[in-house]
């Protein structure tokens, strides 16, 4: 089934196409066809990721492009990491699809829905597959597209409107340092295939500043598409889009395509320690900075989007320490949970029409099944022994101080301790305490969104026993394999930074259990006593203000400034050239009467001249 590989990107595709072409025949049939077709490349994916365990690596690469001696191809790889993501995106795709049945039932454009979603999920299935650099990028820039159109899907809002923009303009801030990367990478090497890049980076072809510099430019198109900071602005703002999207968007596709890129281009990476340091500061920075907002939002979605940059930001500090199997490893678990969290979310926005996670309370009572889904999300991003999170978050926690970035290491264990935080505020303020709705009023939830949390519910809880040190780390066995640039690399875990991760993320939840259940402590006395910190953290350090007012602001006022140059400055000067023409000319025009005698007479007057001048010159 391997030479079939390229089937499965091209079911989706055709679904976008179809679902485009007939959305004004078909409604309901048309989201019965997305599902159908999406299921079926994830049986295929499931096929040839069975045959992919034994075969190790399978490559089908077809002529593409021919520009003198140099030959572009397109075709597919696969190997461990992207037969993991694979299956990973394309069952989770799957699930999502499955939901929006549910979710989207009642709204007029859900062939349309289906076929964006489709386009999506088709973008990333190619990009996970793709054999060179080229048709990563025209994946990469797909799966940006797909984003777009998603994110903005409610365009009569213009908040949805502006928020597609936002993700659309910042990503592709993140895709000129990419492409800008990709074009010195083939400018060094002579070729845009992996395993020719990563020959002559292992074969000192590639001089060491030139190294990190390529580096560094296509970290930050994963810092664009990863919403790490300071490019994550747009991914709250994604919000605006369905919930089943922020589910996609979160858990396995667009934000997971940052790290991926990352541990693709890995061996690029640890040929340059700036570039890892790089990496690390910016994903331990980012996983404290957005784990700290997320404390204070009050809009769920808000919240959970909050959750997926400090969760990036872990992986890709995991990745800037060598942790290559801790980051790919926690990149897994996090596409079930956090679909997981999304999804639970959606169930009750659905319910009770408000994202105001002040508005809710006491939902666990109508809707038990979600609240115990939610929770098992929670208790896993939240590191809680044996769910799936705390095995990945505890190998995290070991590669960084097992690379000795001790500082970095506590930076991460506050921001683990802030999760477990603010997902249990999030959890015990929308499902515990008064209810603050009409739970009589609260409908019943389809089948077809109860059965995809419950399947990731169980994912949530025992995907992390796929590498422990208890069970054995098959994962990440299979993972480096054979594989001699990634022996390096740190793979396996501590028991002591185990006990670590236990007290923290456990010490998290009973502290959100005594502020907002046992009301140990007074909100209102906790925020007027810091105040200017939860100002500041409310407002998400006020980085879209100085976005707006250095960037936008900035760009019209040196628009301002042309403009008056153009006005006053080019403007004079052509002004000036064409009064100066426009008077040469009258002037020459009055020149031309039409009297032959007057020429005549001119011509006269010009031969004395010029004979008084030849004269005069000594001509004679």
């Amino acid at each position: 089934m391997i030479e079939f590989v390229w089937l499965i990107p091209t079911l989706p595709l055709l679904t976008f196409i179809l679902l485009t072409i007939l959305r004004d025949k078909v409604n309901q049939t048309g989201s019965y066809m997305a599902i159908c077709l999406t299921g079926m490349a994830f049986i295929l994916s499931v096929l040839v990721f069975i045959q992919l365990i034994d075969a190790g690596t399978a490559v089908q690469e077809w002529e593409w492009i021919t520009i003198g001696s140099i030959q572009i191809s397109f075709g597919t790889l696969l190997n461990p990491l992207n037969g993991l993501m694979l299956i990973l995106v394309a069952f989770i795709s799957l699930l999502i699809h499955i939901y929006s049945l549910g979710y989207m039932e009642r709204d007029q454009r859900m062939t349309t829905f289906f076929a964006y979603l489709s386009l999506f999920t088709a973008a990333m299935l190619g990009l996970v597959i793709s054999p060179n650099l080229l048709q990563f990028y025209v994946f990469w820039e797909l799966v940006g597209l797909g984003s777009f159109l998603l994110i903005g899907f409610y365009y009569y809002k213009n908040s949805a409107k502006n928020a597609a923009q936002k993700a659309f303009i910042m990503t592709r801030v993140g895709d000129m340092g990419l492409l800008i990367g990709l074009i010195l990478l083939f400018w060094q090497t002579g070729s845009l295939q992996f395993e020719a890049i990563f020959s002559a980076i292992t074969g000192g072809d590639v001089e060491g500043s030139m190294l990190t510099l390529i580096a560094i430019l296509i970290f930050i198109g994963a810092i664009g598409k990863s919403g790490q900071f300071p490019l994550h602005t747009w991914l709250p703002d994604a919000m605006e889009g369905p919930t089943p999207v922020s589910a996609l968007i979160h858990a396995a596709t667009m934000v997971a395509a940052g790290v991926y890129l990352v541990a693709v281009m890995y061996p690029l990476y640890m040929a340059s320690t700036t570039a890892l340091m790089v990496v690390t500061v910016v994903g331990g920075f980012t996983a404290i900075y957005a784990a700290s907002i997320g404390l204070v939002q009050n809009d769920i979605k808000q919240v959970l989007a909050y959750s997926t940059i400090s969760q990036l930001g872990f992986m890709m500090l995991a990745m800037g320490t060598l942790g290559y199997t801790a980051g790919v490893f926690h990149l897994f678990t996090h596409a079930f949970f956090k679909a997981l969290l999304f999804l639970a979310a959606g169930v009750v926005i659905h319910a009770i029409h408000t994202q105001n996670i002040k508005q809710m309370g006491g939902l666990h009572q109508r809707l038990k099944l979600t609240s115990i889904t939610f929770a098992i999300g929670a208790l896993a991003i939240s590191g809680f022994p044996l769910f799936s999170g705390f095995f990945s978050k505890e190998e995290i926690l070991s590669a960084v101080w097992a690379d000795g970035q001790y500082g970095l290491w506590l930076v991460a264990l506050v921001a683990a301790f802030l999760t477990s935080l603010y997902m249990f505020r999030l959890y015990f303020l929308v499902f515990h305490g008064e209810s603050k709705q009409r739970l009589d009023q609260i409908g019943l939830v389809p089948k077809t969104m109860k059965i995809p949390m419950s399947i990731l519910a169980v994912f949530s809880i025992f995907s992390g026993f796929f590498n422990t040190s208890w069970f054995g780390s098959y994962l990440g066995d299979w993972l480096i394999g054979d594989n001699q640039m990634l022996t390096n690399t740190h793979h396996g875990s501590s028991i002591g930074v185990m006990l670590i991760a236990s007290i923290i993320s456990i010490g998290g939840i009973i502290l959100a259990y005594m502020i907002y259940v046992k009301k140990s402590f007074d909100q209102t006395s906790l925020q007027s006593s810091f105040s200017g910190t939860y100002k500041l953290l409310a407002n998400k350090f006020f980085m879209d203000e100085f976005y707006h007012t250095s960037f936008v602001k900035g760009a019209k006022g040196v628009g301002k400034i042309f403009v008056y140059v153009e006005r006053y400055g080019v403007g004079f000067l052509l002004a000036f050239i064409r009064e100066m023409l426009t008077t040469l000319s009258k002037s020459g025009s009055k020149t031309q009467t039409g009297q032959t005698q007057t020429y005549a007479a001119v011509a006269f007057l010009g031969m004395v001249l010029f004979t008084a001048i030849y004269i005069l010159k000594g001509g004679y």
